[in-house]
């Protein structure tokens, strides 16, 4: 359930750009492993070997400013991250996460590399399992949770339509 997710931290510092996520240059690849093969490489050059599916993104301020390109939340989510904690995000980045179905909360939680995180989005709460702190967050409306759950905005779109593609 995407309501309550676990996993590894990956942290990273403020104003992340887009650029950064994932570098102009591979923009023109249609190929989901091959985009998200360079996923944070600017950051962490390891970041695509090593990230684990589940994993999650701790993050400061500001977390996917820069150009408003959708493939950098596509990127992250085909590489594994299950969502994004940050101080605070470019709006656009924001909805495109939403919109491809990619979870981000807005929080200041204390997480260092590699700590256990379990994030509840529907109670409002993330637990830092690694040092037992609770920290309190908005909880998601159920509409988000279910546009969250099947995948994005499009296909939720599509599953309450009668439209099919």
């Amino acid at each position: 359930m995407i309501g309550k997710l676990e996993g590894k931290v990956w942290k990273f510092r403020d104003s992340i750009d887009t650029d950064v996520i994932i570098p102009g240059r591979y923009l023109r690849a249609f190929d989901l492993d091959e985009l998200s093969a360079h996923v944070m490489e600017a950051e962490d050059p390891l970041f695509a070997e090593n990230v684990e599916p589940g994993d999650m993104i701790v993050a400061g301020w500001n977390f996917g400013c820069g150009s408003s390109r959708e493939q950098a939340p596509v990127a992250l989510k085909h590489a594994g991250i299950s969502i994004i904690i940050a101080k605070s995000f470019a709006r656009i980045f924001y909805r495109n996460s939403i919109n491809v179905g990619l979870p981000v909360v807005v929080a200041d939680v204390e997480a260092e590399k590699g700590e256990l995180l379990c994030v509840n989005l529907e109670d409002g709460f993330i637990k830092n399992k690694s040092t037992g702190k609770t920290f309190k967050i908005q909880p998601f409306k159920r509409f988000m949770l279910e546009i969250l759950q099947d995948g994005g905005l499009v296909n939720h779109y599509l599953k309450k339509s009668k439209f099919t593609l």
